[in-house]
């Protein structure tokens, strides 16, 4: 367990790759494993076994979360989220089993051994409106370095191709924003919603962080990776 104590009902940019920068997606059915891992996973209760995660996945209203899943994205090597922590420790038992739970599968499936994430997870506390709603943003546009490694520093140069292929990228909670989700029971869009009330100014308001946003100092937003 990591030993920096998260704030119970604090909200979290939590970062994490794999060991040496190594991918850790390698096809489809590895992405779809971490996101069936992300809604199992997300459970004060153990996950004995599959029976039990069957029957408690039927049963959602059974289950009682460690953390809200607010955004996440999930890249070749490396992932985010920002989390809402609901119990004491409930990011870091979330974390650990995820983290745990997706490298057995990995090892077993690739015949590989050992660490496959490097080290504790990277975290920043959410202070401030301001963090509150460009972390997400910020979160839901990391796929563009699949196609413009370099926008960060120079810009996006076709923003309507970027839009699109954002709204393409099924491995994000961008899509749940926009009202087009296609994994259920992960992600709480509660709190987001209080701020953005519906997909179409969801949106707009990203459109415009896009255009608007000086993204040469984000030193105090996010994370490096």
């Amino acid at each position: 367990m990591r030993k920096e104590r998260l704030e119970t009902y604090g909200m979290y940019h939590i970062f994490n790759r794999g060991v040496e920068k190594r991918t850790i997606f390698l096809d489809e059915s590895d992405y779809l494993r971490f996101m069936t891992n992300l809604a199992i996973f997300n459970d004060t209760k153990s996950v004995l076994n599959a029976k039990y995660r069957i029957k408690e996945r039927e049963k959602p209203d059974a289950r009682k979360p460690l953390v809200d899943i607010l955004a996440y994205c999930l890249m070749p090597n490396h992932c985010h989220f920002l989390l809402r922590q609901k119990e004491d420790d409930g990011i870091s038992k979330f974390m650990n089993k995820i983290g745990v739970g997706y490298a057995n599968y990995f090892n077993l499936k690739y015949g590989r051994v050992g660490s496959l994430f490097q080290g504790a997870f990277k975290s920043v506390s959410v202070k401030g409106e301001s963090q509150f709603i460009y972390i997400p943003y910020y979160i839901h546009l990391n796929p563009l370095d699949l196609i413009s490694p370099h926008w960060k520093e120079r810009g996006i140069k076709k923003m309507d191709k970027a839009f699109d292929f954002l709204a393409s990228y099924k491995w994000s909670s961008h899509r749940d924003y926009l009202g087009k989700s296609i994994f259920s029971g992960v992600v709480n869009k509660k709190y987001l919603n209080e701020i953005f009330v519906n997909s179409k100014i969801y949106k707009n308001e990203f459109r415009k962080f896009i255009e608007d946003f000086d993204f040469s100092d984000t030193s105090q937003l996010l994370l490096d990776y």
